[in-house]
């Protein structure tokens, strides 16, 4: 079983859209959960509307929460995250499930690999991608091109669930590190990045980049 999950803060007029493209691009059997991490608007029961199972935390609490909360909550063995704000391309959940092969344990759709349209990101941010994504593969050996990438597909039994602790946006960094200490191989397919065309991101420079970057590099020396 599938079990897609959603981080949602403040995306009444995204997480509609969202919402209905993942369920016409999944196969049966699944679930589409969206945890509403403390939204101030409608998003919550936009959401319910729209066909997802809602899980509503009482105040914000960040994306590494509330997609653990997520987690927690789902029943699939298979496990796909996509973002909330409408960037990431629904249809093109069948690229990260045929990615799912042999000793596979994560795809990750890469934005790098795949297209970003216009005002899709920003020079400052694609650097900052850049660099953590550079900063990762020397840290771990790995050839990745996208490791903040939100929209991945992972194999529930790949990660320490237990373990999994990151609050905010290092929530990427620490689910691709649970895979690769535990073996398992980790694959990148193309996918297409969107601009951003309501309400605004909770990414904060340079805080939120210290601590993706402080998670690489504890999860280099952790057992």
């Amino acid at each position: 079983m599938i079990s897609v999950v959603i981080a949602a803060f403040n995306e009444s007029a995204t997480i509609a859209d969202v919402v209905r493209g993942v369920l016409a691009a999944l196969p049966d059997p699944h679930e589409v959960l969206v945890v509403d991490d403390g939204s101030t608007d409608e998003t919550a029961l936009v959401a319910r509307e729209a066909g997802a199972r809602v899980v509503t935390l009482p105040v914000n609490r960040g994306k590494g929460e509330a997609l653990r909360t997520g987690i927690g909550e789902a029943a699939g063995d298979l496990l796909l995250f996509i973002d909330a704000d409408g960037q990431d391309d629904p249809s093109e959940i069948p690229r990260l499930l045929e990615g799912l092969d042999g000793d596979t344990a994560m795809v990750i759709g890469s934005r790098f690999r795949g297209r970003l349209l216009d005002g899709a990101i920003t020079v400052v941010n694609r650097a900052g991608n850049q660099f953590l994504t550079f900063a990762f593969n020397v840290l771990h050996g790995s050839h990745l091109t996208d490791t903040q990438a939100g929209f991945r597909l992972v194999r529930r039994d790949a990660l320490d669930l237990p373990r999994l602790r990151a609050r905010r946006y290092e929530i990427e960094t620490e689910l691709t590190l649970h895979v690769l200490r535990r073996g398992g191989q980790v694959k990148e397919v193309p996918v297409t990045r969107s601009r951003r065309d309501h309400g605004a991101s909770g990414f904060f420079r340079p805080y939120d980049g210290l601590r993706i970057l402080w998670c690489m590099i504890i999860g280099r020396f952790e057992p």
